[in-house]
């Protein structure tokens, strides 16, 4: 890869990159960095199903990444630099992309653009101060009563909780105001809230619509909120999650029908990783994902990516996969064999420590069991227990 240039450092220093006139090693400071950044974004995608997106509404740290990522993707030597690290597809069709009217502010210029005095330095404090309206959003959460009718709502919370448990409901990263509507599920403050009614919707002094909610928490309590402090609240807090509605019909099919398309494959993984752990378990531990793209694809420069162990990894089993949703099956297969989860930490090439997620102690001749059970619909009844390793059938 050639060297970057001086204009290009000087487009480097726009993302919080300290060029050095000095190159050590085989990457220079400079690199290192662009690719440290690049994993932070990564790491914010897994943790929160989507990349960073612009827009007042979302948090600061997010708005940052989005930045630096529009950088990345626009400065042809840091997108050959991550291309090989992008597995989740984040630099797609961003090359293209219309200039953002923050192209021009560096990280702190963009910082006083957001309302938030200092440098990068201080960036961690932020995460700690709240605005007025934040406040005011947390005490009309707080301010809560019982539910005199509680009864009435306690069936709808616990058949969502076995839909949670049994795959057919799952728990997302809330997004945007347009989806608080009456009956829908959210997860606030570690506990579900249900909207059981909505006023009518009005403008407020700022010039934006609201409207007044009943909103009933799985505690017994309710609250008489306005629908953007329920939003703020969900934006603020990071386990803040929207339940999603249930999962219809099967999550796919034996064999495709005439006009499907292949949706994606589940594929079962195993690390060439010379870690301890790993190697005194190697046949039995596995990676169990689902991908949209192509296997290969999926895990080029795996020995470069925490997620894979930073090792080389062995394709054992695949499953091909017809009009499914991707994101469910996998959330659904990841319930199924969490209480094998591989718990190992491992340090990444800059020392960090790091978890990956999509690890299991778990035979192959049970990930070929929970396969078939989720063709024809009856893993909703099972679970893995690791004690007989295998998959046994819950009592209701």
């Amino acid at each position: 890869m050639a060297d970057f240039t001086d204009d290009d450092d000087a487009l480097l220093a726009e993302l919080g990159v300290e060029v050095a006139a000095k190159r050590v090693g085989s990457r220079t400071p400079q690199q290192e960095r662009v690719i440290a950044g690049f994993e932070d974004i990564q790491r914010f995608v897994e943790e929160h199903g989507h990349a960073p997106r612009h827009g007042e509404s979302h948090d600061i740290f997010e708005r940052l990444y989005a930045v630096r990522l529009d950088r990345i993707a626009k400065l042809p030597e840091c997108r050959d630099l991550v291309g090989s690290l992008d597995h989740q597809g984040l630099l797609t069709g961003l090359a293209a992309a219309p200039s953002d009217e923050t192209d021009d502010l560096d990280d702190d210029a963009l910082l006083a653009e957001l309302g938030v005095d200092g440098g990068l330095s201080e960036i961690m404090e932020l995460r700690h101060v709240r605005s007025s309206a934040e406040k005011r959003a947390a005490d009309e959460i707080a301010n809560r009563e019982r539910c005199a009718d509680f009864a009435s709502f306690k069936p709808l919370f616990e058949q969502v909780q076995r839909d949670l448990d049994q795959g057919i409901r799952t728990a997302r990263k809330f997004e945007r105001k347009s989806e608080i509507e009456p009956g829908r599920f959210f997860i606030l403050g570690g506990q579900k809230a249900y909207v059981a009614e909505k006023g009518k919707v009005e403008i407020n002094a700022s010039g934006n619509s609201d409207a007044r909610l009943r909103v009933v928490f799985d505690n017994g309590t309710e609250s008489n909120l306005l629908m953007r402090s329920l939003q703020k609240a969900l934006t603020s807090d990071e386990a803040g999650r929207r339940i999603d509605e249930p999962v219809a019909g099967p999550l796919f099919a034996d064999q495709p029908q005439d006009g499907d398309a292949a949706s994606g494959t589940i594929y079962v993984l195993r690390s060439m990783s010379d870690h301890p752990m790993v190697a005194a378990h190697r046949d039995l531990v596995h990676k169990i994902g689902v991908t949209s793209n192509g296997l290969k694809q999926r895990i080029a420069g795996a020995r470069m990516q925490p997620t894979f162990l930073l090792a080389d990894v062995e394709v054992v089993a695949t499953y091909e996969l017809f009009n499914i949703n991707r994101s469910k099956l996998e959330n659904l297969i990841h319930r199924i064999f969490e209480p094998a989860r591989f718990d190992v930490e491992i340090l990444d090439r800059f020392g960090r420590p790091v978890v990956p997620r999509e690890w299991f102690m778990v035979p192959l001749f049970v990930v070929d069991e929970a396969v078939e059970r989720i063709r024809d619909r009856t893993i909703v009844d099972y679970r893995y227990d690791p004690a007989s390793a295998k998959l046994v059938k819950q009592s209701h």
